[in-house]
């Protein structure tokens, strides 16, 4: 493992995707799962979200048309959050889903607007809620 891209990598995920969701993935991976863990937190992360070539908030949609065309609502639903974080809007996410449906079909698009619907919703009540 390159600890420095991991370190540049763990950075970058806690910005977009949140410290709580971030210490829950690594914390819960199992001793089978966490060199996955540690792949996608130095690659994903920090290797390729850290290149200059596009602006978060574009990953942030691209990831969205992408997670959309494989039907991974899962994370789907993390990358509208971490979208949400990284700036873009309610408004902008729902152009890529529309854009999606032409392109991937309308049955992932709608479940995609289900899923993002619900994560939108889910993270304006977290930021709207009063902090302790």
């Amino acid at each position: 493992m390159n600890q420095e891209l991991f370190d540049k990598g763990l950075k970058i995920r806690r910005e977009v995707l949140g410290d709580a969701y971030v210490d829950n993935s690594l914390k819960n991976a199992s001793a089978f799962a966490q060199d996955m863990q540690e792949l996608v937190t130095q690659y994903c992360w920090g290797e390729v979200w850290s290149r200059p070539g596009l602006e978060r908030s574009q990953r942030s949609l691209v990831n969205i048309a992408m997670l959309t065309a494989l039907n991974r609502n899962h994370e789907l639903a993390t990358h509208v959050r971490g979208a949400i974080r990284n700036g873009v809007t309610p408004e902008q996410i729902k152009e890529v889903l529309l854009q999606t449906a032409i392109y991937v079909g309308v049955p992932a698009a709608l479940e995609s607007f289900r899923v993002a619907g619900k994560a939108i919703a889910e993270t304006q009540m977290e930021e709207a809620a009063p902090t302790a």
